[in-house]
């Protein structure tokens, strides 16, 4: 979802790539909430830090704690930060209903867009 809103808020300061420390596919849930917020991320693709570990990236942006504590060290001179957001996976996990579980994803939609505003600036 970070991706799909730097791309859309900020394509004109900020080329962002998205990986994690394993590929799992894309979300359909995300998918579905980020197209409600009318940014459609089905070009994304899920992919791991090796496979863009060539990138000369300025910054590296973990998202998740699994990620900070995980994080590779990469091989440009790069300043790794973290901005820390719920897991809607995680949290959608125990929902009694779709529309719980999608709730999940909302909020951290929300609160990643209210990130993604900030940047680069917050950066600095």
């Amino acid at each position: 979802m970070a991706e799909g809103w730097a791309r859309h808020l900020k394509s004109d300061s900020i080329q962002p790539f998205s990986a994690g420390l394993e590929a799992h596919g894309l979300n359909t849930s995300a998918v579905q909430v980020m197209q409600e917020a009318g940014v459609d991320i089905t070009s994304q693709k899920s992919q791991t830090v090796e496979e863009v570990e060539t990138v000369p990236f300025d910054f590296v942006i973990t998202v998740c704690g699994h990620a900070d504590e995980n994080c590779p060290v990469f091989t440009c001179a790069t300043r790794v930060v973290h901005f820390g957001f719920d897991d809607p996976p995680k949290l959608a996990q125990n929902a009694k209903m779709e529309e719980e579980a999608l709730d999940h994803y909302r909020r951290v939609r929300d609160e990643i867009r209210i990130f993604v505003e900030t940047l680069p600036e917050v950066l600095w």
